[in-house]
């Protein structure tokens, strides 16, 4: 397979980033422009749930971990391709447990995993106002129950959603 131009003076990999955090927080904002900033493929989460994670979410009704083992599984397997085609790639993902990122991680273990992070009643406002989405300002207590902060083995970092969208863009890419 030739190298296309762009590909041919790079002396680094491209990077594999999973933009995390509970839902509401700006995932899929930070995470399209991340991936149009840097040039990469950019991949949407929830376009991978099976229609019944989809239906219980917006029943209202949490997911457990046998719901979320499919979806994670598919969202690896992506992250794999990225990694392998060496395209590198942004995905967002909610990546609330240890044990998910751990899944994401599979085929790519350098993946770089950019915690979104707001307080409480913020994000609760966010969801509040939001249109168009499956998940109910309901779950996030349940989201916040279930998640575990990254550890100091992972490769990651955490960013505080106060900032500005392009803000967060700018301060992800200095990490990268």
């Amino acid at each position: 397979m030739a190298l296309s131009v762009e590909n041919q003076h790079r002396t680094t990999p491209r990077p594999i980033v999973v933009v995390m955090g509970v839902s509401g927080v700006g995932k899929t904002t930070v995470a399209r422009l991340l991936a149009e900033r840097l040039g990469l493929p950019y991949a949407e989460a929830d376009d991978f749930h099976p229609p019944a994670n989809i239906a219980k979410m917006t029943a209202g009704i949490p997911l457990d971990d046998e719901d979320r083992r499919p979806w994670l599984h598919a969202l690896a397997d992506w992250l794999g391709e990225c990694a392998k085609a060496g395209t590198g790639g942004v995905v967002t993902c909610s990546a609330l447990k240890r044990q998910y990122r751990d899944i994401l991680r599979t085929d790519c273990p350098d993946a770089f995993f950019l915690h979104l992070s707001g307080g409480h009643g913020l994000i609760e406002d966010r969801l509040a106002h939001r249109t168009g989405h499956f998940m109910p300002p309901s779950l996030l207590d349940s989201q916040y129950a279930t998640l575990e902060p990254l550890q100091p083995d992972e490769r990651g970092a955490v960013l505080d959603v106060t900032h500005t969208p392009a803000q967060l863009v700018e301060m992800a890419e200095e990490l990268l």
